[in-house]
């Protein structure tokens, strides 16, 4: 087994971009949060990173909506319950939305945002090497920090793994 990175042996990251994969698969009653263990459980890793000046980017399925575009299943209403947990700001982003770039350029050191549920591509699930590429353009390092999850070979739990610096 290779070696296994922490958050420790990361260095310096202050202004890297640095794509989180959490589980935030939250159980939801409309729009509301009826337990919120995975959040806190998030909670420590992303505000150590936002802490130490990263610019953290949360990758997170929700629900199993089969590659398809489901508003019910957007992690934009995750956003507002995680800030509450942390007890600072976090912005969500669409990765498919042209202003991408230019949302992610306006992040600051420290700040979080919450991107669109990974399970929207359809790669996601078959680990598409093309939706790997892009999505590791977002970030400079990778941190897997979603134990529930990490098991599927999945382009957010295991093929940015081998295209990014990794860390858990």
């Amino acid at each position: 087994m290779g070696d296994f990175r922490t958050l420790d042996d990361m260095g310096d990251v202050r202004g890297k971009r640095v794509l989180v994969r959490e589980d935030l698969n939250v159980p939801m009653e409309g729009p509301r949060v009826t337990d919120d263990t995975r959040l806190r459980a998030a909670a420590p890793t992303i505000a150590e990173l936002a802490d130490k000046g990263a610019i953290v980017l949360v990758l997170a399925h929700f629900g199993r909506p089969k590659g398809q575009r489901d508003p019910g299943m957007s992690l934009a209403m995750i956003a507002r319950p995680l800030a509450a947990v942390l007890g600072r700001e976090v912005g969500f982003i669409d990765p498919d939305t042209p202003d991408t770039e230019a949302a992610i350029a306006a992040l600051k050191p420290g700040d979080i945002a919450v991107l669109e549920n990974t399970r929207f591509h359809a790669g996601e699930e078959k680990n598409d090497p093309a939706l790997a590429d892009a999505m590791a353009r977002l970030g400079d390092f990778y941190v897997n920090d979603a134990f529930s999850a990490a098991h599927r070979a999945h382009v957010s739990t295991e093929a940015l793994a081998h295209l990014l610096p990794a860390y858990a």
